[in-house]
């Protein structure tokens, strides 16, 4: 019974049977296949340049009233934007005035986040090239002044690379001074407030940070008496350095003329 139910279907015919023409244009067919493969160049990754953003009207409406996730969807993707599919991008070859364009985006639709200025002190900033590292201090201190007080980390620490990696101490004292001037002694440490007074020492305004120091003291903003003292005992310094220094532009060089008894001999 059960055979009545078995399959019945074409037989196979073996390959010999195959007409020749056939098998011949079927092999014709797979080695023109092999060698179109084998003469197709490598694929090689190129990298893509960033994007432009929208302006931040068009960014707010396409957040749909809720900007903070958009703005942490375009960190993630600015951040990973060097690594591509099969291609590293050094930083130095990215545009770094659409970098900045994206960073001020995402601080704009979310101003109180600290990552953008992050990205662009400890990360972009970075890159063995000045103009870019410039192009990164710059945005932060531009940004700082929208909140000092919670910004601050980030133009302390650009004030630090323009003073040691830039070697620009005019560009350090800037962003200190915009340090001590826009923010509040009661939410910034006192070392970020007072970088100002010794910048200006290391170039050589001495007078100019006696006076600063001395009014800090004078303030009653430092309160601490281990920060009052070490703050009293630099002031005391300066202004003795400063009379040493005085007196040796005053004192003649008594050393260099002869002795009356030497003339004499």
């Amino acid at each position: 019974m059960l055979s009545r139910f078995r399959r019945i279907g074409p037989r196979e015919r073996p390959l010999s049977q195959v007409p020749v023409a056939v098998r011949v244009g079927a092999g014709a067919a797979l080695l023109g296949q092999l060698l179109l493969c084998a003469l197709q160049p490598t694929p090689v990754a190129t990298a893509q340049a960033l994007p432009r953003l929208p302006g931040t009207a068009l960014l707010h409406a396409a957040s749909l009233g809720d900007p903070i996730p958009l703005a942490q969807l375009l960190t993630l993707y600015l951040q990973a934007f060097d690594n591509q599919p099969g291609i590293s991008i050094p930083f130095l070859q990215l545009d770094y005035e659409r970098v900045a364009l994206w960073l001020e985006s995402i601080l704009a639709l979310d101003p109180a986040g600290q990552y953008p200025l992050m990205l662009a002190s400890q990360l972009y900033a970075q890159v063995p090239d000045a103009a870019r590292q410039r192009r990164m201090l710059e945005l932060v201190y531009r940004q700082f002044s929208a909140d000092p007080n919670r910004r601050w980390p980030w133009l302390a620490h650009a004030s630090i690379m323009a003073k040691h990696r830039l070697k620009d101490p005019e560009l350090a004292l800037r962003y200190a001074k915009a340090l001590r001037e826009q923010t509040s002694p009661a939410q910034v440490p006192s070392w970020a407030r007072q970088m100002e007074i010794f910048l200006r020492e290391d170039i050589g305004e001495h007078e100019a940070a006696r006076a600063l120091l001395g009014g800090l003291l004078h303030s009653g903003t430092v309160t601490d008496a281990h920060e009052l003292h070490f703050l009293a005992d630099r002031l005391a310094h300066m202004q003795a350095a400063e009379k040493s220094s005085a007196a040796s532009k005053g004192r003649r060089p008594d050393s260099a003329a002869p002795s009356p008894a030497g003339d004499q001999k």
